[in-house]
């Protein structure tokens, strides 16, 4: 399975709700990966505990959502990441204060709609469907 395309976001996940569209109606999936400073949270205490003990992965259901907690040990490796939570995305969106630096970063374009992908040699404009035609690329930006 191929990796998916990462692209660094500063917004709200609100702000990508067109993208998350758009990618769907192309058959694409779309994944968001937090990359936070500090442990995320809050979380319930149950699955805290849970996690302390050295379970695998401590999980809560509920109507419409999932939450899995998993124990790491050392810091977060993406890689991993990838491999483990967004299996089968074609995009994933890295938010948070740990996204890596070196990644191109996507932001909403304005009033006109589309899409901003700032990367090494420049920026591109693309709309919606454009974007999504891209990722089909095994590099999209160059």
């Amino acid at each position: 399975m191929k990796e998916p395309h990462l692209l660094r976001v500063d917004g709200g996940a609100e702000e990508f709700a067109p993208l998350a569209v758009d990618l769907a109606a192309a058959g694409m999936r779309l994944g968001w990966l937090e990359l936070a400073a500090a442990a995320p949270g809050p979380l319930p205490g149950t699955l805290v505990a849970a996690a302390g003990l050295g379970v695998l992965r401590a999980v809560a259901v509920g109507p419409g959502l999932a939450v899995a907690v998993k124990p790491l040990r050392g810091a977060p490796v993406l890689r991993d990441l990838l491999r483990e939570h967004f299996r089968g995305c074609r995009l994933v969106l890295v938010a948070g204060a740990g996204a890596p630096g070196e990644l191109p970063r996507l932001a909403p374009a304005g009033d006109g709609g589309g899409w901003r992908v700032g990367t090494p040699p420049g920026e591109l404009v693309l709309a919606g469907g454009a974007l999504a035609e891209r990722l089909r690329r095994p590099r999209p930006w160059s």
